[in-house]
């Protein structure tokens, strides 16, 4: 791929913007900063790097757990459309076999890269070693105890791909899974009633971040602050926020960033197979999801995940007051630390692939380029 470079646009490069241009050779940013006379004049667009969805389960009517090849496809293309450029998908609560199927899957799109499509680069286990009073959405019929065996298993079906494993650590051999697994991938915290001192054990035994917080979890009281209390002393520990306004109102989300501040927090979608989708029923984990506008519930009234993507809730946390150039972050170079490919996706800098949105001032998507290319859209 020959060189191309762009001007006059306002680029994300070291967690600020700064006016100026980049030059992408062989899919891959080769200098940024210096204006070039002849390149594209961007017209003071915006420059992000491609988000990262670290937790998202689905979108059009596709979910990571039904063992679809097509389905991913069909998502990945979703999300790139979107300006989702990299994602791991959760799973859910399901039984082994499932996971299994799921997670071979997955693998062949990690490996295969079709074109147009978001690339995957971890899949987040989320269940079934969860406690069933903070279920959530997670279907009690598979819960069970941790299980190191059937980590190494699925791990390896997964061709070594899972990057966060969740757990609830109060569960029976919670903490030595916690130590045995944080060895292979990152342990998170999630759908658990663990007060502070288990929380503060499983921290010290290897856990290092934690999944959709406020949700699934005791709230952080005064007398007891649980996990979140825990999670917040340890400045290692890096957390999750769903910040569309349902899952967290605004006030306690931005309370999150004055405790996380913007090095800790990743933004998330937790987004379902009903992202993107018109309102209806829909299934998570072998459950029915109802959508109506914005939110998804269980039939009992449990909020589900989410119907947004993550670009939506880049601009729902910018909305909501965070700075910018702090929630831009915790869409891209954070999710990518967590997943540990910093070093190749995240960032507008020299070597790394030129996955890139040219946005309005306000956030409004104008192109996706994937590895310097731009995004064909039928």
């Amino acid at each position: 791929m020959a060189a191309q470079s762009y001007r006059n646009a306002l680029v994300y490069q070291d967690f600020s913007f700064r006016r100026g241009g980049f030059t992408v050779e062989d899919g891959r940013f080769v200098q940024v900063g210096e204006e070039l006379p002849d390149a594209v004049d961007l017209q003071g667009a915006l420059v992000l790097p491609g988000l990262i969805d670290i937790h998202t389960h689905g979108n059009s009517g596709c979910d990571l757990c039904d063992g679809s090849y097509e389905g991913l496809v069909t998502m990945a293309r979703f999300y790139a459309r979107h300006g989702i450029t990299s994602f791991a998908p959760a799973s859910a609560t399901v039984l082994e076999e499932t996971l299994r199927d799921a997670y071979i899957q997955a693998a062949r799109l990690h490996r295969e890269q079709p074109e147009g499509c978001a690339v995957l680069r971890g899949i987040q286990m989320e269940g079934p070693f969860f406690a069933e009073s903070k279920k959530g959405a997670q279907n009690p019929d598979f819960l069970r105890q941790p299980d190191y065996e059937m980590f190494l298993r699925l791990q390896e079906a997964a061709e070594g791909l899972i990057a966060i494993a969740d757990v609830a650590p109060e569960l029976p051999g919670g903490i030595e899974y916690v130590q045995q697994v944080s060895r292979h991938c990152r342990v998170s915290l999630a759908h658990t009633a663990a007060d502070y001192d288990t929380a503060k054990a499983a921290y010290d035994a290897g856990a290092t971040h934690l999944t959709h917080l406020y949700n699934a979890m005791p709230s952080l009281l005064h007398r007891a602050p649980g996990v979140i209390g825990a999670a917040c002393e340890r400045p290692h520990v890096t957390v999750e926020l769903i910040a569309d306004g349902l899952h967290a109102h605004p006030a306690a989300a931005r309370l999150a960033y004055a405790a996380f501040g913007k090095e800790r927090i990743c933004l998330i979608s937790d987004s379902l197979s009903c992202c993107g989708c018109a309102n209806g029923t829909y299934y998570l984990g072998g459950q029915q999801v109802f959508l109506d506008g914005n939110l998804a519930r269980l039939a009992d009234g449990t909020i589900a995940g989410s119907a947004n993507h993550l670009f939506g809730i880049l601009r729902s946390a910018v909305n909501m007051g965070f700075p910018m150039a702090d929630a831009v972050r915790m869409a891209t170079y954070n999710p990518a630390k967590v997943l540990g490919v910093e070093n190749e996706v995240g960032s507008i800098a020299p070597g790394l692939r030129a996955d890139f949105l040219v946005c309005d001032p306000d956030l409004t998507l104008r192109t996706v380029y994937l590895a310097g290319e731009p995004l064909k859209t039928e």
